[in-house]
């Protein structure tokens, strides 16, 4: 599987592929449209480029005018990774949505997951693979994904082990780069605060008025 690191998509996003952001997994783009009939239209379009370059079917999602496309592919493992044909269908679907006179706005993409920590991934994963998505053997790694994209995915942070009651579970929000300091700011006046910059921009931890802990994560220095 000819694999892009996240140094490479984010210079090919620099260079041309201005449409997209690289999320937790996939590289996604947002497109809005006119009207609802216009963003159906380009759905139909994205998936006939799809099937004429011989990619699979992207996930695609249709909310009123708003297109949200993310492009990865699955190894046999059932690990999700940007490869060199996702880039190539990338550059497609945003001539294509250009054609069509849509707008990008990839300033609001986000991608939401769940982050379980635990002393031992092997154990908790089949429970939650079995839990979210039906099935034990949906355990990717350290991560749990559902193929039909139900719920979000879950990852597994390895920590010493502990007794409750410290928190186990925390939201991962990832989010395009040039608008995560101010979704941060935004957190912190109403209420929250700043745990650890020390990542930033590739995670910052935050913590609501009770103690409660999120990441706000971008691809930003990461490889």
């Amino acid at each position: 599987m000819d694999k892009v690191s996240t140094p490479a998509v984010l210079a090919a996003i620099a260079d041309g592929l201005g449409d997209w952001r690289r999320l937790a997994q996939p590289l996604a783009a947002r497109y809005r449209a006119g009207d609802a009939g216009s963003a159906a239209a380009f759905v139909g379009a994205v998936v006939r480029t799809a099937a004429d370059t011989g990619h699979g079917v992207p996930e695609i999602r249709l909310n009123g005018e708003a297109v949200d496309v993310s492009l990865y592919t699955v190894d046999a493992t059932g690990g999700r990774w940007i490869t060199v044909r996702d880039l190539e269908l990338a550059r497609a679907i945003s001539a294509l949505a250009r054609a069509e006179g849509l707008t990008p706005a990839p300033a609001e993409l986000a991608q939401l997951e769940l982050a379980l920590d635990t002393a031992d991934d092997a154990a908790a994963g089949p429970f939650w693979s079995a839990l979210l998505t039906g099935d034990a053997g949906h355990t990717v790694a350290d991560s749990v994904f559902d193929p039909t994209n139900r719920t979000p995915g879950v990852w597994f942070q390895q920590t010493a082990p502990h007794d409750p009651p410290r928190q186990r579970w925390h939201l991962d929000l990832w989010l395009a780069p040039e608008v995560a300091d101010a979704r941060i700011a935004a957190a912190v006046a109403a209420g929250g605060t700043v745990v650890d910059a020390s990542a930033a921009p590739s995670f910052t931890v935050l913590a609501d008025p009770e103690g409660n802990k999120v990441c706000v994560c971008t691809a930003l220095t990461r490889e």
